[in-house]
């Protein structure tokens, strides 16, 4: 790639044209407002103006602890001789929200861009934890294309229960299941939630939250290293102290979120994932990202480029440790040195540190190569995630092969068809439900229009008969997402969705479907005369919302395929400032 040219310096700033800079009546009117909060006038002397985008919020748990790390932040702009405007955006909590968080990402981005677009910022720090938050903040800052830089909040401390590491959502599902397969008391899992949440931050396993301050970091939007460091461990602070340091400088050289995030960045991020084992959520927010800096990424590139990736980081799902050991082994850098020295990476992507991503990485060392593996001893030879598609996925759907049952990865089985969620809930704990360790369950209405916002629920519990059995995992198929935490042979995202006339609404039960990971086939068995005799005759039945944000999402909201945001905020719009109304 062209090396980066900053910008020549002094210029004139975005907050000093017909904001701060000035002495007409509106210049002045801008400045007196803003000095009723102490401010020297001397900060309004043409020094870069810096938002702290902060998603704290304690309906968010895992951002809780934000406040703290963006007074961090604004000891650094201060420093380095910029001046820190801290303001709230729309958090979406995982665990908190309903329907789903991720119904709520695209709303977090119209918030960041607008408050973006609409205030007298020069550069911004993107403060996030919860793993909507990451893509929903650089989503809106894209969009904007004024200087960016992400921290994260860090990963929760591990979990620790009767002698053993326990991981956040991970350790939750495998003990839901002993409990309904009678392996474990109630009292015991109660005993356990306690245990498994210990201290601020996000998922310590290599779930979305994880997965999504890694993508931050491979697609060269975060200084190296902040990844993996735990949230409460001082080095997350020193990490908000420099960024807020390095923010000031990439004002003045002019370091856009589209000088970093190049297709080559978003290929990098790709293979990462690969080799960290990261969430499938990863694929739906990645493509949303660049739909938004005008990069044209498609799930047939999350397949070409992770084929051969292997799965090197050994932490829950896929493997064993938890986040506070992957960074005491080195984090992320030392993942990105081994695919730049074995020719993965595009070693010369630019990164928000000014540096290229190799020149960032190339020094460091391995602490622990158990955590973080050679390749010959991968967890998989091929890790990354598998793009399946046929006739019942005719866009496309998604696997994490990391996370799945090797057997099952080629399989052919009856279908036990679910039309939603709630008639899910209603069956499975049925003792009379037909249904054995080789059928496939299908889950319907559960896409982008159909939960709506396309809820973690593709994960589906198996049914107790099975479980006692000693069976832990049987293929399943959906339109759904599932949480980074989960694990299973699990097909997801199916596209087109069933609440939009995608083959997936019309199986039935007694289908026989085929999953092929192997040779990326999911196949519906019946004739092609059937299928379309079904689809002619489909009609929905998910209500359409009738007003407010449920209509809007319902409205506008595209394939899960193409990154699951908004048809009109696709594309990048550039920071054209607002005319003064004053």
């Amino acid at each position: 790639m062209t090396k980066f040219k900053p910008a020549a310096w002094p210029r004139v700033l975005r907050s000093q044209e017909g904001w701060f800079g000035g002495t007409s009546k509106d210049n002045i009117y801008h400045r007196s407002w803003m000095k009723n909060q102490g401010l020297p006038s001397d900060l309004f002397d043409g020094r870069p103006v810096i938002g702290i985008c902060n998603t704290w919020s304690q309906l968010t748990p895992c951002n809780a602890h934000l406040r703290d790390l963006a007074e961090r932040v604004k000891h650094g702009i201060y420093e380095a001789g910029g001046l820190p405007l801290e303001f709230p955006v729309f958090s979406a909590g995982e665990s908190t929200l309903r329907p789903t968080a991720m119904m709520f990402r695209n709303l977090a981005a119209m918030d960041v861009e607008e408050a973006l677009r609409g205030t007298p910022l020069d550069g911004v720090v993107l403060m996030v934890g919860c793993d909507k938050t990451t893509p929903a903040l650089l989503m809106g800052a894209a969009s904007v294309d004024i200087p960016a830089i992400v921290v994260t909040g860090g990963p929760m401390l591990n979990g620790k229960w009767r002698g053993q590491d326990i991981g956040s959502g991970t350790s939750l599902w495998q003990l839901s299941e002993d409990r309904k397969a009678g392996k474990i008391s109630t009292e015991d899992f109660l005993e356990a939630e306690i245990a498994m949440s210990r201290s601020p931050g996000s998922c310590n396993t290599m779930g979305t939250a994880s997965t999504m301050a890694s993508m931050a970091e491979a697609l060269g939007m975060a200084l190296s290293g902040n990844a993996a460091i735990p949230a409460v461990d001082s080095r997350r602070r020193v990490m908000a102290h420099v960024t807020g340091r390095r923010i000031v400088q990439m004002v003045k050289d002019d370091l856009k979120p589209s000088d970093v995030m190049t297709k080559e960045a978003f290929e990098n991020a790709i293979r990462v994932n690969g080799a960290i084992g990261g969430s499938t959520n990863a694929v739906i927010h990645l493509l949303a990202i660049a739909g938004r800096v005008g990069i044209d990424l498609t799930l047939d590139d999350w397949d070409r480029l992770g084929r051969d990736i292997p799965t090197i980081v050994n932490l829950q799902p896929s493997g064993k440790y938890l986040m506070e050991e992957f960074f005491y082994a080195g984090g992320l850098p030392v993942v990105i040195k081994a695919l730049g020295e074995a020719g993965k990476l595009h070693n010369d992507a630019l990164t928000v540190s000014g540096d290229t991503m190799w020149d960032q990485v190339k020094d460091v060392q391995n602490w622990n190569d158990d955590v973080i593996r050679p390749f010959e001893k991968a967890l998989t030879q091929s890790g990354g995630i598998a793009v399946v598609k046929g006739n019942l996925a005719p866009n496309g759907a998604v696997l994490k092969p990391s996370a799945a049952t090797p057997a099952l990865l080629t399989h052919r089985g009856r279908a036990v068809v679910f039309e939603d969620i709630d008639d899910y809930k209603a069956k499975i704990y049925d003792e009379n439900l037909d249904i054995d360790e080789n059928c496939i369950m299908v889950l319907k209405n559960c896409g982008p229009k159909g939960y709506p916002g396309m809820a973690e629920v593709g994960n589906m519990g198996l049914p107790p008969k099975v479980l006692r059995k000693g069976i832990t995992d049987m293929v399943r198929i959906s339109d759904a997402r599932m949480s980074g935490t989960a694990y299973g042979t699990v097909v997801l995202h199916t596209s087109p969705e069933a609440a939009a006339g995608g083959p997936l609404a019309v199986v039935q039960n007694g289908d026989m479907i085929e999953l092929d990971v192997p040779n990326r086939k999911l196949h519906l068995d019946i004739s092609d005369e059937e299928l379309k005799k079904r689809l002619d005759n489909w009609k929905s039945t998910v209500p359409v919302p009738e007003s407010g944000y449920a209509y809007l999402y319902y409205k506008s909201v595209i394939g899960a395929d193409k990154g699951a945001d908004f048809d009109f905020l696709v594309g990048h719009r550039g920071k054209e400032i607002p005319k003064d109304s004053h």
